[in-house]
């Protein structure tokens, strides 16, 4: 498949923009991204000039967790009976069928974050997946982080039932624990696969931590308030990992030092009001200070708590209130693939990457667009009249 005549915005490293191009895809993949006119325009798609950007990235919803109208029964974010479920697979809890997958492809968001709930200090692993499919098994792109939560959440989870964790020092504790424990069990099994001692007892939760003290994940916080975020630091600083700030509300305060410590935050939701203590200090401005700092950040929806419909939109507000076009596109294009840890497969249209495009006739953020089509792994969905 081909679509030409389109004003290419690559995402590529060089940021190019083709004025009047074409992209191929075979089987799902970039086969060829050019200028010109393709020969075999006429079994293809005639973009009749408007601008093709790379598929949208919503770096952290929970998406397909919840039902609309459904209620609890449809609700599957928090696992509550115990703090700390590193074991858990965010793939057996998501449904393909919600119909915000529809909503994000009508939207240009060709893939997603999926994450659980903040409710646990350590809740679960988090997976990139595709927002067009039937089977989420064929969906996954990749399974990508390990969620964390600092704060508000977990502490009045477990104060509410008299439970541990009721403060933050209990909370980092928890995290602390469970992270040392997998280290011991990691350095256990590679003594035994040496001949130095036995193979431990199995362990899942240890065993679902280790690719993240392995830096094959990334430890994704759900953090808002500023001491949150330094305290996200400080344990990555402790245990080696390679950390990326979730919501990150209290940013714009510490931008400077976020910059200094080669930070990256996940900005969102961006339409919403200071609903809790910890969102005292939130603005829409958050994403422009700390950009403009040097931190790198994307935007996301959290989806549900913002419909995903409305990530162009959010992204809007941002332009709005200082972020750069271009640093907007980044931060729902190539700089959500890059934090993500996906960039190799997705976030720029170049050859080799995955058909993951949308068109649009008019400005992509603004509030009265809508896109032409949407390309999800190749699969084309045009949306005029529709």
């Amino acid at each position: 498949m081909v679509i030409y005549n389109a004003k290419i915005y690559t995402q590529d490293a060089e940021r190019k923009i083709i004025e009047k191009g074409f992209v191929r895809w075979e089987d799902g993949i970039i086969t060829q991204v050019s200028e010109g006119v393709p020969d075999d325009k006429e079994d293809g798609i005639d973009a009749e000039g408007a601008s093709l950007y790379p598929g949208f990235i919503d770096i952290h919803t929970h998406l397909g967790l919840t039902t609309n109208g459904v209620g609890i029964e449809g609700e599957d974010f928090n696992e509550e009976s115990e703090p700390v479920s590193p074991q858990l697979h965010i793939l057996d809890a998501i449904n393909p069928f919600d119909k915000s997958f529809r909503d994000a492809r009508r939207a240009g968001i060709t893939s997603v974050l999926v994450s659980p709930g903040s409710m646990n200090p350590v809740a679960g692993d988090i997976c990139a997946v595709s927002t067009y499919g039937k089977r989420i098994d064929s969906m996954l792109i990749g399974r990508v982080g390990m969620k964390f939560s600092l704060g508000e959440n977990p502490k009045m989870t477990y104060m509410n039932r008299d439970e541990t964790p009721c403060t933050r020092m209990a909370i980092a504790a928890m995290i602390r624990e469970a992270l040392a424990k997998a280290k011991r069990y990691m350095d256990d099994k590679h003594e035994a696969a040496e001949g130095d001692g036995d193979m431990p007892e199995l362990d899942l939760g240890s065993e679902a931590l280790i690719p993240l003290l392995e830096r094959k994940l990334k430890a994704h916080f759900h953090c808002h308030r500023a001491d949150d975020i330094f305290t996200a630091l400080r344990i990555s600083r402790e245990f080696g990992l390679d950390c990326v700030l979730i919501h990150c509300t209290d940013g714009h305060l510490i931008a400077d030092e976020l910059a200094g410590d080669g930070a990256c935050a996940v900005v969102g939701p961006i339409m919403c009001d200071a609903c809790k203590p910890e969102l005292a200090n939130i603005t829409p401005a958050n994403a422009a200070v700390l950009t403009a700092a040097g931190v790198k950040t994307a935007i996301c929806t959290d989806h549900s708590e913002i419909p995903i419909e409305y990530l162009p939109i959010s992204v809007g507000v941002c332009i709005k209130h200082g972020l750069p076009f271009d640093k907007a596109l980044d931060a729902v294009t190539v700089t959500a693939a890059e934090i993500a840890g996906i960039d190799s497969l997705t976030g720029s249209v170049e050859a080799g990457k995955r058909a993951d495009l949308v068109l649009f006739d008019s400005h992509p953020f603004e509030v009265m667009s809508s896109p032409v089509l949407t390309v999800t792994g190749g699969k084309t969905e045009q949306w005029r009249n529709t």
